[in-house]
């Protein structure tokens, strides 16, 4: 038998191999986050198992940022690395084990679909090519990469979107890509008149560094960066001083920030609600919001989410509360599973990158339902 190999070399690649000598019992690590505990993200290859009853052990799962995460999780799979599948999962005694048996020589394993530097690269380039699009560098990360803006549209009401300020949640960045090819498909009717009344500032990927660096949620000087709002420096977190300071220069109106939650099996927003001053019309908008949401795509619901927080008790260093606060605007977070949709399971791919696309797509619905009212 081909001894196995293993290795996350790679763009966005975490583990730590303990011990491959045995494929019925291969003992691994995952990596924390740079200058940071957390740790929940995971993405390697496995080469020499084809056809093996392989068993490979988390052992350090119980000390994940999110426990949670691990109840009914079943891990991804992919030999080509563009369809990702669920394979058997187990958490048992604190340890989170995968069994597969390969149909090929070289599989990848992921905590979910990986979105890679190299593919927003080819989405910044793609989206550039269009004639109404206008992309620039916001500035640096910490380790020189650039913070791409992509602006759409030419309407007065002024839409900000950020994806993967946590780049373990890469669903944000699928859900992003879906958002912009039919945002600028110049067939789709609602794309149309959208960008006739907006214009939009989307941030795809707010946090390079740590998804080339294969974090769940930290940038590569440590920074939690939806902890930051408020209080960013160059220095500790960059991506969201540069981001601030663009939206001081073009004030929101609308901002959707875009995440993914290890524990709830739900696609759902969350509001503002707890910020000081939250106001009747903040309310109605982002009811007006979700409700189009609902209506529209069957992936997305209101029953399950966060709680309310109380008014007042809202940590301001969050994205949407400092946001609604600074702009008196409609701010929320939408948040997508790593697991699946409860309310639509998928046994074989669960919650996957197509599904996360297709609800950045019919979100514009949801826009268009109340741009005008912003």
């Amino acid at each position: 038998m081909t001894a196995i190999s293993i290795t996350s070399a790679f763009d966005g690649g975490n583990i730590q191999v303990l011990d491959a000598s045995d494929p019925t019992h291969i003992r691994l690590n995952i990596r924390p986050d740079n200058a940071s505990d957390f740790y929940q993200w995971f993405y390697f290859r496995v080469t020499g198992g084809r056809d093996t009853d392989m068993t490979m052990v988390i052992e350090n799962a119980k000390d994940a940022a999110f426990t949670g995460g691990w109840k009914d999780y079943q891990a991804c799979a992919s030999y080509d690395r563009e369809t990702w599948f669920r394979v058997d999962t187990d958490y048992v005694d604190d340890q989170l084990v995968i069994k597969h048996a390969p149909e090929v020589d070289s599989v990848y394993y992921a905590y979910w679909a990986p979105y890679s530097m190299e593919r927003h690269a080819d989405l910044i380039a793609e989206c550039g090519t269009h004639p109404d699009v206008s992309v620039d560098v916001l500035g640096l990360t910490v380790q020189g990469q650039t913070l791409d803006r992509i602006i759409v549209g030419t309407g007065p009401q002024t839409i900000w979107i950020t994806a993967r300020q946590h780049p373990g949640e890469t669903m944000a960045e699928w859900w992003a890509e879906g958002f912009l090819a039919r945002l600028l498909d110049d067939d789709d009717p609602v794309s149309r008149v959208l960008r006739a009344k907006a214009t939009f500032h989307i941030v795809p990927n707010m946090n390079p560094d740590g998804s080339k660096n294969g974090n769940l949620r930290t940038n590569e000087a440590g920074a939690n960066l939806n902890r930051e709002w408020g209080v960013a420096t160059i220095q500790s977190s960059p991506e969201v001083y540069y981001v601030t300071e663009a939206m001081n220069a073009d004030r929101p109106k609308m901002v959707l920030d875009v995440h993914g939650d290890e524990a709830l099996p739900y696609n759902f927003i969350a509001g503002a609600e707890g910020i000081p001053g939250y106001t009747d019309k903040q309310a109605r908008d982002l009811a007006a919001f979700m409700n189009a949401y609902e209506m529209i795509s069957p992936d997305f619901q209101t029953m399950h989410g966060y709680p309310l927080s109380k008014p007042g008790t809202g940590n301001m260093t969050f994205c949407t509360n400092w946001t609604a606060k600074a702009y008196d605007c409609l701010s929320m977070t939408l948040e997508m599973p790593f697991k699946d949709n409860a309310d639509l399971p998928d046994e074989d791919y669960g919650w996957s990158p197509e599904r996360a696309a297709r609800l950045g797509a019919a979100s514009l619905d949801a826009m268009l339902a109340v741009v005008d009212d912003l």
